[in-house]
């Protein structure tokens, strides 16, 4: 038997479903964020030696543009 871990990311008292819970959303926005931060966080490493602000942004962006995209785009 294979062990492993499954992340599993729950937002309650949300408005977008009768149940106020949002569970696969959550999720999904998790592994898109952390697969947005293994490609982004090193090249955003290298630009920040040369411009600071740039790479600043650039490893910023799964914590503020993929993130809440995916996970604001499925209601569940």
């Amino acid at each position: 038997m294979v062990g492993g871990y499954f992340p599993v990311c729950i937002q309650c008292r949300t408005t977008s479903n009768p149940c106020r819970c949002k569970v696969v959303g959550p999720t999904v926005g998790f592994l898109a964020f952390a697969a947005a931060a293994v490609v982004e966080w090193p090249v955003g490493a290298v630009v920040y030696l040369f411009r600071h602000m740039k790479g600043r942004r650039i490893m910023a962006h799964p914590a503020t543009v993929v993130y809440p995209s995916v996970t604001n785009a499925i209601p569940i």
